[in-house]
């Protein structure tokens, strides 16, 4: 069950956010700005490459790879030469993962690799690998770990990983708000030297800047009236997310948003892009899960039953209403079996900067779920 109560409560949010949560989505924007200031301190910036890779490989454990990995593969656009490397191995514990490099990889392909750990030995292993086949290699990881003394010894790129003080006291989650940004920044940065993206130095400015926006609008001290984030995790209460993208940017934004519901939450959630969500998640939306189905007997007493479980439509949009969309489409599904729709849509600027605020609002809703409904 979720308190709506401490929702509105800055002091007991605090006294619930034991893994920082709260105070990672807070600095997004402030991570971008270090994360980019240690990118030019470890040479990005004056990187003058012979040309496009052929292929772009980024391994890394858990959602922090998954994410950056289609994030980069989203803003490269059609062609798009990014590939995520998955792991292999017995657990998802760091000394069991493995990765290997696909065979054709050679002088002309970049292997990326993102961890906030940096004590894997798998990676450190894949490092070697590629030096000895060849592959240029770039790290994003904490400073003073075994994976940098693996790139520095392959003669491959090493950024360190933007960090915050309270990140010690206790282990990452892989969603949390301050991991994917310290490491996908400097992949932005690396891949625009590379001319696989467009993502200068400006239009980190402009993401942080958004970013802090966001915080401000939608921060523990801002009402749930008045708090799109909060809204959207009190509409999410006892519901299953039925996560509906339209755009570009918005896919990776809302697969995100399903990943961190699960992870720090422990919310199922179901994701799709438009118009095929439509076909894909009409079923679900007719069965029991519709908010009209009570599958049970009407007269049967509910005074100490838990409230049934039943779909909420969450829509992401990543450009205005108008022009060839399936929004009202959606919006007609969703209605026509009596499901609730929540909808976002973020201000206008250009892609990279959209996508940062669909992340923002989708993660400080997840957070301020997990919160309310652990309290």
């Amino acid at each position: 069950m979720l308190d709506e109560s401490l929702l509105d409560s800055p002091e007991r949010l605090a006294e619930a956010d034991h893994r920082n949560l709260l105070r990672g989505a807070a600095e997004a924007g402030a991570r971008v700005r270090t994360a980019a200031r240690h990118a030019a301190e470890a040479g990005v910036n004056d990187l003058k490459p012979d040309g496009r890779p052929r292929a772009v490989l980024i391994a890394g454990p858990g959602a922090a790879a998954t994410h950056a990995a289609d994030f980069l593969g989203t803003l490269a656009g059609a062609g798009s030469p990014v590939t995520r490397l998955a792991p292999t191995g017995v657990a998802p514990a760091a000394g069991a993962l493995r990765w290997e490099l696909p065979g054709w990889a050679g002088s002309v392909d970049l292997l990326l690799i993102t961890t906030p750990d940096g004590t894997e030995p798998g990676l450190s292993l894949l490092a070697e690998q590629a030096y000895r086949r060849g592959c240029t290699v770039v790290a994003v990881a904490p400073s003073r770990s075994p994976l940098a003394d693996a790139v520095h010894g392959s003669h491959g790129l090493f950024v360190q990983m933007a960090t915050a003080p309270y990140d010690q006291d206790e282990p990452f989650a892989a969603s949390a708000p301050g991991v994917l940004w310290a490491l996908l920044t400097p992949l932005l940065a690396l891949l625009d030297r590379a001319g696989v993206l467009t993502a200068p130095a400006d239009a980190l400015g402009k993401v942080a800047d958004r970013l802090d926006r966001i915080a401000e609008r939608c921060g523990p001290a801002i009402a749930t009236y008045s708090n799109a984030a909060k809204t959207l995790a009190a509409e999410l209460a006892d519901a299953l997310p039925v996560v509906w993208t339209e755009g570009i940017s918005a896919g990776p934004a809302g697969r995100r948003f399903a990943a961190a519901l699960a992870e720090l939450s422990g919310t199922p959630a179901v994701v799709a892009e438009l118009p095929e969500a439509l076909a894909a998640h009409s079923a679900l939306l007719a069965g029991p899960l519709a908010a009209s189905a009570d599958p049970g007997d009407f007269f049967r007493d509910r005074v100490e039953e838990a409230p049934a479980l039943h779909a909420r439509v969450v829509l992401l949009r990543d450009r205005p209403i108008g022009g060839l969309t399936a929004a009202p489409g959606a919006r007609d599904l969703a209605l026509s079996h009596d499901t609730p729709i929540s909808e976002l849509e973020p201000e206008a600027g250009d892609e990279l900067e959209t996508l940062a605020e669909l992340i923002a609002i989708t993660d400080f809703a997840a957070v301020y779920l997990a919160l309310a409904s652990r309290a």
